[in-house]
Protein backbone atom coordinates (compact mmCIF):
# COMPACT_ATOMS: atom_id res chain seq x y z
CA UNK A 1 0.00 0.00 0.00
CA UNK A 2 1.78 3.32 -1.02
CA UNK A 3 1.55 6.24 1.53
CA UNK A 4 0.02 9.43 0.07
CA UNK A 5 3.11 12.43 -0.76
CA UNK A 6 4.17 15.49 -2.88
CA UNK A 7 5.91 13.65 -6.34
CA UNK A 8 9.18 13.31 -7.02
CA UNK A 9 10.86 13.14 -10.52
CA UNK A 10 13.81 11.67 -11.88
CA UNK A 11 16.48 14.35 -12.76
CA UNK A 12 18.18 11.70 -15.18
CA UNK A 13 17.08 12.99 -18.79
CA UNK A 14 17.55 16.03 -19.69
CA UNK A 15 15.12 15.34 -22.98
CA UNK A 16 16.14 16.61 -26.63
CA UNK A 17 14.74 16.13 -29.81
CA UNK A 18 11.66 14.29 -28.55
CA UNK A 19 12.89 12.48 -25.54
CA UNK A 20 11.17 12.45 -22.33
CA UNK A 21 12.39 14.93 -19.81
CA UNK A 22 12.45 14.13 -16.15
CA UNK A 23 9.33 12.33 -15.58
CA UNK A 24 7.24 12.30 -12.10
CA UNK A 25 6.57 9.68 -9.72
CA UNK A 26 4.62 9.39 -6.14
CA UNK A 27 6.89 8.58 -2.99
CA UNK A 28 6.78 5.69 -1.14
CA UNK A 29 6.46 2.19 -1.87
CA UNK A 30 6.78 -1.32 -0.12
CA UNK A 31 7.92 -3.93 -2.27
CA UNK A 32 9.55 -7.59 -2.30
CA UNK A 33 13.18 -7.65 -2.00
CA UNK A 34 15.55 -6.42 -4.61
CA UNK A 35 16.47 -8.58 -7.87
CA UNK A 36 19.34 -8.00 -9.83
CA UNK A 37 18.40 -7.42 -14.00
CA UNK A 38 22.11 -7.45 -16.06
CA UNK A 39 23.43 -7.62 -19.85
CA UNK A 40 26.65 -9.12 -19.92
CA UNK A 41 29.83 -7.99 -20.52
CA UNK A 42 32.94 -10.08 -20.59
CA UNK A 43 36.65 -8.46 -19.00
CA UNK A 44 34.82 -5.73 -17.26
CA UNK A 45 37.59 -5.48 -15.10
CA UNK A 46 37.08 -4.94 -11.30
CA UNK A 47 35.26 -1.64 -9.63
CA UNK A 48 37.96 0.36 -7.19
CA UNK A 49 35.85 1.00 -4.10
CA UNK A 50 38.77 1.61 -1.50
CA UNK A 51 37.85 4.39 1.13
CA UNK A 52 40.69 5.50 1.95
CA UNK A 53 41.18 8.37 4.65
CA UNK A 54 41.80 12.10 3.20
CA UNK A 55 41.56 15.18 4.58
CA UNK A 56 39.31 17.76 4.56
CA UNK A 57 38.55 19.34 1.57
CA UNK A 58 36.97 23.20 0.63
CA UNK A 59 34.36 23.06 -2.41
CA UNK A 60 36.78 24.07 -4.78
CA UNK A 61 39.28 21.33 -3.88
CA UNK A 62 36.42 18.89 -3.76
CA UNK A 63 35.91 20.25 -7.41
CA UNK A 64 39.61 20.11 -8.65
CA UNK A 65 39.65 16.33 -6.92
CA UNK A 66 36.79 15.07 -8.90
CA UNK A 67 35.03 16.70 -11.66
CA UNK A 68 37.79 15.32 -14.44
CA UNK A 69 36.11 11.69 -12.69
CA UNK A 70 32.32 12.75 -13.67
CA UNK A 71 31.04 12.26 -17.35
CA UNK A 72 28.21 13.27 -19.42
CA UNK A 73 26.20 10.33 -20.90
CA UNK A 74 23.81 10.89 -24.34
CA UNK A 75 21.47 7.90 -24.42
CA UNK A 76 19.51 7.22 -27.81
CA UNK A 77 16.24 6.76 -26.72
CA UNK A 78 13.37 4.43 -28.16
CA UNK A 79 10.43 3.87 -26.59
CA UNK A 80 9.36 4.49 -22.76
CA UNK A 81 11.77 6.25 -20.89
CA UNK A 82 12.97 6.28 -17.10
CA UNK A 83 10.22 3.42 -16.00
CA UNK A 84 6.84 4.72 -14.36
CA UNK A 85 8.13 7.98 -14.44
CA UNK A 86 8.68 8.50 -17.83
CA UNK A 87 6.32 8.81 -21.31
CA UNK A 88 7.12 6.93 -25.01
CA UNK A 89 9.09 8.73 -27.37
CA UNK A 90 12.23 8.85 -29.26
CA UNK A 91 14.80 10.67 -29.43
CA UNK A 92 17.97 11.89 -27.26
CA UNK A 93 18.31 11.84 -22.89
CA UNK A 94 21.04 13.04 -20.94
CA UNK A 95 22.62 12.61 -17.97
CA UNK A 96 26.07 12.43 -15.82
CA UNK A 97 28.02 9.78 -14.72
CA UNK A 98 31.66 8.99 -12.87
CA UNK A 99 34.66 6.77 -13.42
CA UNK A 100 34.81 3.67 -10.95
CA UNK A 101 37.79 1.84 -12.34
CA UNK A 102 40.97 2.94 -14.53
CA UNK A 103 39.59 -0.34 -16.64
CA UNK A 104 36.63 1.91 -17.83
CA UNK A 105 34.07 0.96 -15.70
CA UNK A 106 31.44 4.23 -15.60
CA UNK A 107 28.46 4.10 -12.78
CA UNK A 108 25.03 5.93 -13.82
CA UNK A 109 21.63 6.09 -12.98
CA UNK A 110 19.61 3.23 -14.94
CA UNK A 111 17.00 5.68 -15.81
CA UNK A 112 19.57 7.34 -17.61
CA UNK A 113 20.08 4.28 -20.18
CA UNK A 114 16.58 2.84 -20.15
CA UNK A 115 16.21 1.88 -23.50
CA UNK A 116 18.69 3.13 -25.27
CA UNK A 117 19.68 1.82 -28.45
CA UNK A 118 23.36 3.11 -28.25
CA UNK A 119 24.98 5.08 -24.78
CA UNK A 120 27.91 8.08 -25.40
CA UNK A 121 30.39 9.00 -22.74
CA UNK A 122 31.93 12.33 -22.91
CA UNK A 123 35.01 12.67 -20.94
CA UNK A 124 36.05 15.67 -19.15
CA UNK A 125 38.75 16.50 -21.82
CA UNK A 126 35.92 16.87 -24.20
CA UNK A 127 36.38 13.46 -26.09
CA UNK A 128 33.69 11.17 -26.50
CA UNK A 129 33.18 7.46 -27.32
CA UNK A 130 30.59 4.67 -27.55
CA UNK A 131 29.79 3.15 -24.15
CA UNK A 132 28.49 -0.58 -23.60
CA UNK A 133 25.72 -1.44 -20.74
CA UNK A 134 27.88 -3.63 -18.54
CA UNK A 135 24.35 -4.78 -16.51
CA UNK A 136 21.61 -2.49 -15.10
CA UNK A 137 19.47 -2.95 -11.75
CA UNK A 138 16.18 -1.12 -11.65
CA UNK A 139 15.33 -2.17 -8.62
CA UNK A 140 18.42 0.50 -7.48
CA UNK A 141 18.41 2.52 -10.04
CA UNK A 142 21.79 1.91 -10.66
CA UNK A 143 23.16 1.21 -14.19
CA UNK A 144 27.37 0.02 -14.73
CA UNK A 145 29.43 0.71 -18.53
CA UNK A 146 32.27 0.29 -19.73
CA UNK A 147 34.41 2.27 -22.13
CA UNK A 148 37.80 2.14 -23.60
CA UNK A 149 40.15 3.13 -21.54
CA UNK A 150 43.14 3.23 -24.18
CA UNK A 151 44.71 6.59 -24.58
CA UNK A 152 42.48 7.62 -21.85
CA UNK A 153 44.09 8.57 -17.77
CA UNK A 154 40.76 7.61 -15.95
CA UNK A 155 40.89 8.66 -12.45
CA UNK A 156 38.14 6.66 -10.44
CA UNK A 157 36.07 8.07 -7.56
CA UNK A 158 35.81 6.45 -4.41
CA UNK A 159 32.94 5.09 -2.72
CA UNK A 160 32.51 6.46 1.19
CA UNK A 161 29.83 4.74 3.77
CA UNK A 162 27.16 6.38 3.41
CA UNK A 163 25.85 4.52 6.90
CA UNK A 164 28.86 6.85 8.55
CA UNK A 165 26.80 10.11 6.88
CA UNK A 166 24.90 12.90 9.28
CA UNK A 167 22.90 15.31 8.45
CA UNK A 168 24.60 18.40 8.26
CA UNK A 169 27.30 16.68 6.86
CA UNK A 170 28.77 18.95 3.34
CA UNK A 171 27.20 17.94 0.33
CA UNK A 172 28.82 18.37 -3.38
CA UNK A 173 27.15 17.25 -6.59
CA UNK A 174 29.28 17.24 -9.88
CA UNK A 175 27.04 16.79 -12.82
CA UNK A 176 25.47 18.25 -15.97
CA UNK A 177 22.38 19.72 -15.45
CA UNK A 178 20.51 21.27 -18.48
CA UNK A 179 23.47 19.88 -20.64
CA UNK A 180 26.01 22.36 -18.43
CA UNK A 181 28.82 19.98 -18.35
CA UNK A 182 30.44 19.92 -14.83
CA UNK A 183 28.35 21.94 -12.70
CA UNK A 184 29.40 22.16 -8.85
CA UNK A 185 26.58 22.70 -6.45
CA UNK A 186 26.96 22.59 -2.54
CA UNK A 187 24.98 22.11 0.20
CA UNK A 188 24.37 19.67 2.99
CA UNK A 189 22.78 16.43 3.97
CA UNK A 190 19.14 17.41 5.15
CA UNK A 191 18.47 13.77 6.12
CA UNK A 192 19.44 9.87 5.77
CA UNK A 193 17.38 6.98 6.04
CA UNK A 194 14.84 8.28 3.14
CA UNK A 195 12.71 5.83 0.83
CA UNK A 196 12.57 6.11 -2.55
CA UNK A 197 10.83 4.80 -5.58
CA UNK A 198 12.70 2.92 -7.89
CA UNK A 199 11.60 3.39 -11.35
CA UNK A 200 10.30 -0.28 -11.65
CA UNK A 201 8.17 0.34 -8.59
CA UNK A 202 10.65 -1.48 -5.83
CA UNK A 203 11.40 1.05 -2.47
CA UNK A 204 15.02 2.09 -2.18
CA UNK A 205 15.79 2.36 1.60
CA UNK A 206 19.07 4.56 3.35
CA UNK A 207 18.69 7.19 0.65
CA UNK A 208 20.07 10.52 1.11
CA UNK A 209 18.51 14.15 1.26
CA UNK A 210 20.23 17.11 0.06
CA UNK A 211 19.89 20.38 -0.50
CA UNK A 212 22.29 20.36 -3.17
CA UNK A 213 20.63 22.22 -6.03
CA UNK A 214 19.60 18.66 -8.30
CA UNK A 215 18.03 19.34 -11.89
CA UNK A 216 17.43 17.37 -14.95
CA UNK A 217 20.43 15.76 -16.07
CA UNK A 218 22.15 15.62 -12.84
CA UNK A 219 21.13 11.89 -12.60
CA UNK A 220 23.51 9.36 -12.48
CA UNK A 221 26.53 11.94 -11.12
CA UNK A 222 27.92 11.63 -7.50
CA UNK A 223 27.06 13.20 -3.93
CA UNK A 224 30.35 13.85 -2.97
CA UNK A 225 31.38 14.41 0.60
CA UNK A 226 34.47 16.53 2.04
CA UNK A 227 36.80 14.08 1.57
CA UNK A 228 36.19 14.41 -2.25
CA UNK A 229 34.39 10.57 -1.89
CA UNK A 230 31.10 9.16 -3.14
CA UNK A 231 28.45 8.93 -0.57
CA UNK A 232 25.40 8.42 -3.37
CA UNK A 233 24.18 8.59 -6.71
CA UNK A 234 22.16 12.00 -7.63
CA UNK A 235 18.87 10.43 -8.92
CA UNK A 236 15.56 12.28 -8.02
CA UNK A 237 14.26 15.93 -6.67
CA UNK A 238 10.58 16.58 -5.26
CA UNK A 239 8.48 18.57 -7.41
CA UNK A 240 6.24 20.38 -5.45
CA UNK A 241 3.70 19.79 -8.49
CA UNK A 242 1.39 17.41 -6.82
CA UNK A 243 0.26 16.93 -10.29
CA UNK A 244 0.78 13.25 -12.00
CA UNK A 245 2.68 13.65 -15.04
CA UNK A 246 3.57 17.53 -14.40
CA UNK A 247 6.70 19.08 -15.17
CA UNK A 248 8.82 19.17 -12.57
CA UNK A 249 10.29 22.67 -13.44
CA UNK A 250 13.52 22.98 -10.93
CA UNK A 251 15.32 22.73 -7.66
CA UNK A 252 13.30 23.35 -4.95
CA UNK A 253 15.95 22.50 -2.51
CA UNK A 254 14.94 18.81 -1.80
CA UNK A 255 17.18 15.95 -3.94
CA UNK A 256 17.20 12.30 -3.15
CA UNK A 257 21.01 9.86 -3.90
CA UNK A 258 20.58 6.53 -3.72
CA UNK A 259 23.01 5.35 -1.36
CA UNK A 260 26.86 4.57 -1.64
CA UNK A 261 26.76 1.37 0.45
CA UNK A 262 24.08 0.00 -2.13
CA UNK A 263 25.42 1.22 -5.17
CA UNK A 264 28.77 -0.33 -4.20
CA UNK A 265 26.92 -3.79 -3.66
CA UNK A 266 25.34 -3.24 -6.86
CA UNK A 267 28.28 -2.15 -9.22
CA UNK A 268 30.02 -5.50 -7.77
CA UNK A 269 27.25 -7.93 -8.93
CA UNK A 270 26.92 -5.75 -12.14
CA UNK A 271 30.49 -6.26 -12.80
CA UNK A 272 30.77 -10.07 -12.01
CA UNK A 273 27.57 -11.39 -13.66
Amino acid sequence: MRTPRPFIALVGCAAIGGATGAGVATGLAGGPATTTATVRQANAGAAEIATPATAVLTAAQVYREASASVVFIRAQVSGPSGGPFGGSSQGEATGSGFVVSKDGLIVTNAHVVDNATSITVQLSGGSAQTAQLVGKDDSTDVALLRIDPAGHTLKPLTFADSGAVQVGDAAYAIGNPYGLDHTLTTGVVSATQRRIDAPNGFSISGVLQTDAALNPGNSGGPLLDAHGRVIGINSQIETGSGQPGASSGGNVGIGFAVPSNTVSRVVTQLEGS
